[in-house]
């Protein structure tokens, strides 16, 4: 019989949560997802994206990777690991004054998570656009694991990441 890894456990465990905020609670809507396996070097990574029913200018999205290091410690159950998986947020959004609204996302996502967790902002823009309107990519990186025993917590994180997103919404 199939025992499912601890990625698949975790994975399972956000869709859920987020497809019940999305078809029950009716707070946001799902615009992606995706769950890819990398052959070449067996990787998988998930990511569910969405928008606050309310929000237009906001796109969130969980990420979550794991390595081939990750499926053989667990599968082998090798000593002394803890095998888990990496987890990213990022949020989707477009600025028009870099020097104003950058810092003030700072800000924002710093009052929320904490200075442990800084976000990392990546700006592009279309060549031969006139109005000068940037993307902006935030993301987030957990610096450690997530296990099975972090189960508990996401229930908490996506409130933060549901609150990230409408304060976003706001800037």
């Amino acid at each position: 019989m199939f025992h499912p890894t601890v990625f698949d456990n975790i994975k399972i465990a956000f869709e859920n949560q987020l497809y019940d905020y999305d078809n029950l609670d009716g707070i946001l809507t799902i615009s992606g997802r995706t769950d890819l396996l990398n052959l070449a070097v067996m990787s998988r990574e998930f990511t569910l994206a969405f928008k606050l029913t309310d929000g237009m200018k906001v796109t969130s999205e969980v990420v979550l990777r794991s390595s081939v290091k990750e499926l053989s410690d667990e599968i082998m159950e090798t000593p002394d690991s803890d095998p888990g998986c990496s987890l990213l947020l990022r949020f989707y959004m477009e600025v028009t004054d870099t020097a104003l609204e950058c810092p003030a996302i700072e800000r924002v996502l710093t009052g929320i998570w904490g200075p442990e967790l800084k976000p990392e902002q990546s700006l592009s823009f279309r060549y031969g656009q006139e109005e000068q309107t940037y993307n902006n990519c935030i993301q987030l990186t957990f610096k450690r694991q997530i296990t099975e025993e972090q189960m508990e917590d996401i229930p908490s994180l996506l409130t933060h990441l549901l609150q990230s997103a409408e304060e976003l919404e706001s800037i």
